[in-house]
């Protein structure tokens, strides 16, 4: 009879899935007492970007892997920039923003609140670093044409979307 005598595939499988949610568990309390200390977190995330950076330029390859690593990182910032609601794009009978100086006033909310932005930004440095370990995803490209169609991407279409957004924002808690 299979399953009887607690060997096999069955025991290893249990002892590795309570394996796997014990270090999840641990990876979630440490992440739960970085919260509070943004600046250390910045500044970690600053010397894996440097590291990142300085692999890349050594290795004079993975621009593909840059590329959609910046375009990954400009629609984070974009959802970092953008209020949650929009009051002129959807109106609700939710808190809105003040018209008036006697309104109340409503702060900011992003739509990507600032921590799930480090976070993303973080853990997106560490795959595109694995990834510069393997060659398959090291194509051949010339970089400055990906370095223009980036730059014309962000002034022609990210830029307009989310700094007005902001500027708006700002207007109105400040009259």
């Amino acid at each position: 009879m299979e399953g009887v005598g607690g060997d096999g595939p069955s025991t290893a499988a249990a002892a590795l899935n309570q394996r796997r949610h014990d270090v999840s568990k641990l990876f979630q309390h440490y992440l739960d007492k970085s919260t509070p200390h943004s600046l250390h977190r910045w500044i970690g995330s600053f010397i894996l970007v440097c590291v990142y950076a300085l692999r890349v330029y050594y290795i004079q390859g993975f621009y593909i892997v840059t590329y959609g690593l910046g375009i990954y990182i400009l629609n984070l910032l974009i959802g970092f920039l953008s209020p949650l609601v929009d009051p002129e794009a959807e109106p609700s009978d939710g808190p809105m923003l003040p018209t008036k100086g006697s309104d109340e006033f409503k702060p900011f909310i992003r739509r990507l609140p600032e921590f799930k932005f480090w976070y993303a930004i973080t853990k997106a440095f560490c795959v595109a670093f694995v990834m510069t370990f393997f060659s398959m995803f090291d194509v051949p490209v010339f970089w400055p044409i990906l370095l223009c169609y980036w730059l014309c991407r962000l002034c022609e279409k990210d830029l307009p979307q989310a700094v007005p957004e902001a500027i708006d924002f700002l207007r109105r808690t400040e009259g």
